[in-house]
């Protein structure tokens, strides 16, 4: 059963499947965190110390960010035993770019798993983990014309705010109401 998980070396090999699926889809440098990854660790990934420096610094991200300027992020994986599915990015805060574009949340999954409801279940599960990081309304972005990520959204309580550069902006609760409320 598929199931969020801390960065690990297991999923190796399917994560380079994986990236390569991302790469066909020209993400490489698209402004992503997958894009930049692709560009900047892509070229050590194949060595397995060298995805292992990648996945420390994954790791190492909730507390010092990977990239200049961008602020502490916890990352998940989304695997099925050694099977790399997608990941989920929590931003534990939002900058002023944040707030308009990027949101607290990301999820990707790979070309070869969507269309099986994974996205629906990461972004429910990475919604109990933005609440243990003190954020009751999480802020979850997506491209206007992106409407499977809408539908994903919306399934989990998104609540559309505004349309700002192309980007349409929601706000998640991050915990389920009481029994009663």
């Amino acid at each position: 059963m598929p199931e969020l998980v801390t960065p690990t070396v297991r999923v190796h090999q399917s994560f380079l499947a994986a990236m390569e699926e991302f790469r066909a889809e020209g993400r490489a440098g698209d402004h992503s965190m997958i894009g930049r990854e692709l560009l900047e660790f892509g070229p050590t990934w194949t060595e397995p110390a060298g995805f292992a420096r990648y996945v420390a610094a994954v790791v190492a991200d909730a507390q010092t960010p990977m990239f200049p300027g961008f602020v502490p992020q916890t990352t998940l994986w989304y695997v099925d035993g050694d099977d790399y599915l997608g990941r989920v990015g929590i931003r534990h805060h939002l900058t002023p770019h944040l707030l308009e574009e990027g949101g607290h949340i990301g999820y990707d999954v790979r070309k070869s798993a969507r269309r099986r409801g994974y996205a629906t279940e990461i972004l429910r599960q990475a919604l109990s983990v933005a609440a243990t990081l003190g954020i009751e309304s999480a802020l979850v972005t997506c491209d206007v014309d992106n409407v499977a990520s809408r539908k994903v959204i919306e399934r989990n309580g998104g609540v559309l705010e505004d349309e700002r550069r192309g980007k349409l902006r929601f706000w998640v609760p991050t915990a389920k109401p009481a029994a009663g409320s």
